[in-house]
């Protein structure tokens, strides 16, 4: 009876001693960019779709985001509260006539694909979001599939 009560006091400790030590997001369901013990908001806005003849395209306005990281990987931190960390999508950018633009092909052989990433669970609704792949200068956005809110960041 001792043994197995020391045995758990130690599993006990061990767990505590695991409780993530970082900083945490001060919104929830907004991605952070990890820039050692600091956190950079993303671009928070809506992404306008529109049909072009074969194609649809999102588009949202200005031709880079304020958040940047020199980050060929970028981390991100979210404290969920109604967003799905699990389930967010990350793609790529390009700017064309003074906007960014994600288009997505009508014909399924030319599907747009997101960007591999990596989702782990920090701590309670804490979430830790990595590029699986190293990511090219330039503009891009993690997005919630099947919903027009992004989050925008740039590659510098």
């Amino acid at each position: 009876m001792l043994r197995t009560l020391v045995l758990s006091l130690i599993a006990i400790s061990l767990a505590a001693a695991d409780k993530y030590q970082g900083p945490r997001p001060p919104k929830p369901d907004l991605p952070y960019l990890l820039h050692g013990s600091r956190l950079v908001e993303t671009e928070a806005t809506e992404a306008r779709e529109e049909k072009r003849k074969d194609d649809t395209v999102y588009v949202v306005s200005g031709v880079s985001s304020p958040a940047r990281t020199p980050l060929a990987e970028p981390i991100f931190l979210l404290e969920t509260d109604k967003l799905q960390a699990d389930r967010l999508e990350l793609y790529k950018l390009e700017v064309r006539n003074g906007r960014r633009e994600a288009v997505f092909p009508a014909k399924k052989k030319k599907d747009a694909r997101p960007l591999r990433i990596s989702v782990t669970r920090v701590d309670q609704n804490l979430y830790r979001i990595e590029a699986a792949i190293g990511l090219e200068n330039g503009e891009y956005s993690l997005t919630p599939p099947a919903s027009n809110q992004v989050f925008c960041f740039q590659v510098y």
